[in-house]
């Protein structure tokens, strides 16, 4: 977590084409005069949760496929949660390790497309989707190899460590490893790792799988709707050639300059709301909960313009 805050500050310090504004920082924290709306983890709606190892099977497997929704206009994280859960309360079944990798003997298994699509009662292909697949197959395999086909042996593999998870998933599960090079430096985000410990402390409330004595520790999540947030209140500035880039929907592409920027930047301006919330209110403001304010500040807001780039990282 030190990597993913320490490269994207430097990436803010250098950046070309995104600006963190101090003053809309303070704007912001003063607005929210140290208190931001508390946002639950949903239990009832689009999610499967039963307190148990088979959640955390479910939202491991849920995070392996978090990514990239927006070129399918109706697609969101919605379907994929509740399609998931969906299949899950079908067939208790249908995430177990052996299931979803790919192997000489094809019956019963999740390894194509069209299945994947069935399994979220999808009509048409879902963006990257042989991505997907290849995920689910990459989540099969590494956790019947190294943690008895359960994701809940690789939460408790962590010793109760929020940072400790994040390297455990992104080491043995190449999908996750959501860094770039830029500038000539690698910078590292982890967005879909970090969302996975953020998603167990939010479903299990802190406790269980869901205990980590350093949730602190975790970042914001760096995707496309924050960073849209954060430019609307004025916490980031975006170059007059990006603006028009994002404003006519144009691709950017991932591991550019522009890409790396609006993550990296978003990182560091969030880390830099948290420190100001502290030093005017004297409260204790985690990352993983102003990302969850701003997040769903950006999911009510349809309108919402955001950056477009293919990507299996968020």
């Amino acid at each position: 977590m030190d990597d993913v805050r320490e490269t994207s500050a430097w990436v803010a310090t250098h950046s070309s084409h995104v600006l963190v504004d101090s003053s809309g920082i303070e704007k912001v924290v003063e607005n929210i005069q140290g208190s931001i709306p508390k946002v639950e983890w949903d239990y009832e709606g689009i999610h499967y949760f039963d307190n148990g190892p088979l959640s955390v099977q479910y939202l491991f497997v849920l995070d392996a496929l978090n990514f990239c929704f927006w070129p399918d206009k109706d697609l969101n994280y919605d379907h994929l949660a509740s399609g998931l859960k969906a299949a899950l309360q079908n067939d208790k079944s249908a995430f177990d390790a052996d299931r979803l990798q790919k192997t000489e003997d094809e019956s019963n298994l999740l390894v194509s497309g069209p299945e994947l699509r069935e399994l979220l009662k999808w009509p048409r292909p879902l963006p990257l989707e042989d991505e997907r697949v290849r995920l689910l197959h990459e989540v099969g395999f590494e956790l019947e190899r190294n943690f008895g086909g359960k994701a809940s042996n690789l939460v408790e593999s962590c010793g109760k460590s929020a940072a400790k998870l994040v390297a455990l998933v992104t080491r043995h599960f190449a999908g996750f490893r959501d860094h770039s090079v830029y500038k000539g430096h690698q910078v590292f985000l982890y967005k879909r790792a970090q969302i996975f410990v953020a998603d167990l402390w939010g479903a299990f409330k802190g406790q269980g799988y869901g205990e980590f004595y350093d949730i602190g520790s975790i970042t914001m999540f760096a995707d496309y709707v924050v960073p849209a947030v954060l430019e609307q209140l004025g916490v980031l500035k975006y170059s007059s050639r990006l603006a028009n880039i994002i404003e006519t929907n144009n691709e950017i592409s991932s591991g550019s300059e522009e890409e790396v920027e609006l993550r990296a930047c978003s990182v560091y301006a969030v880390e830099k709301m948290k420190e100001l919330i502290r030093i005017k209110s004297g409260k204790q403001v985690l990352s993983v909960e102003l990302d969850l304010w701003l997040w769903s500040v950006g999911v009510q807001c349809p309108a919402l313009q955001h950056h477009r780039t293919l990507s299996i990282y968020y």
